[in-house]
């Protein structure tokens, strides 16, 4: 009996001995590495971090050199939901026929979220950019399901396709060579550009500085006076 007892309790530690050799040899063959990145990469959404630090140039930029014949292997992306033929039937989305330069949300038959229909305004190049690089960001609670074109090729050549089915209004002049995307922006706002005077700042001729009351001259003519000499006059006063 006591011979049974001790060759099943052998048997049972040499199976268990057996399983743990087994568990470990299979952990080092089949080891995982943990990604850097946990996730997919999904093609048409930019990645939280990737790029963030670059301005994008101005859309007008990609849309001078933008083909159509290439935005309309874009628009197949586009074609399950939408038809951009005239008179086109609405589907999931509006017909396209005529987008560009045309009122937001104002396709006759469709029903537009409240989202999009508060923007107002039309189809202009750059809101169209900023639609299709992502719309949950340019109407927050819109319907449109669409992840987005993170490409600015790929949305000019899309658009330059679009505007030739029914619109065709004339692409938007380019930026000069060498301007940042910061200076276009100060310029497209009429804003003054870092390191430019302000509208209300006083521009002063030395005459119009020197009638001023000493230690109150102020403009771009006005005399600089600094150590004892400056010190002397303004006792003097």
């Amino acid at each position: 009996m006591d011979n049974r007892t001790n060759t099943i309790a052998g048997w049972v530690l040499g199976a268990g001995i057996v399983l743990l050799g087994a568990s470990i040899v299979t952990g080092e063959v089949f080891k995982a590495e943990r990604p850097e990145k946990m996730g997919y990469p999904i093609e048409g959404v930019e990645l939280e971090g990737d790029g963030g630090d670059a301005a994008e140039a101005p859309i007008a930029t990609f849309l001078a050199s933008a083909d159509a014949g290439a935005g309309e292997q874009v628009f197949k992306k586009c074609a399950a939901c939408h038809t951009v033929n005239a008179g086109g039937a609405g589907g999931l989305g509006p017909n396209l026929h005529g987008i560009m330069g045309a009122p937001l949300a104002a396709k006759p038959g469709f029903a537009y979220s409240d989202a999009l229909k508060s923007k107002g305004g039309t189809w202009t190049w750059d809101d169209m950019s900023a639609w299709l690089k992502s719309p949950k960001a340019f109407a927050p609670g819109t319907k449109m399901t669409f992840a987005g074109l993170g490409k600015p090729e790929d949305r000019a050549n899309l658009m330059v396709y679009l505007n030739g089915q029914g619109s065709n209004l004339p692409l938007p002049a380019a930026p000069a060579a060498g301007a940042n995307p910061a200076e276009a922006a100060a310029q497209k706002g009429d804003q003054p550009a870092a390191g430019d005077k302000g509208e209300k700042e006083p521009v002063l001729t030395e005459g119009q500085a020197a009638k001023q009351p000493v230690g109150r001259v102020m403009g771009e003519g006005a005399p600089e006076t600094s150590g004892r000499e400056g010190q002397a006059k303004t006792k003097a006063e």
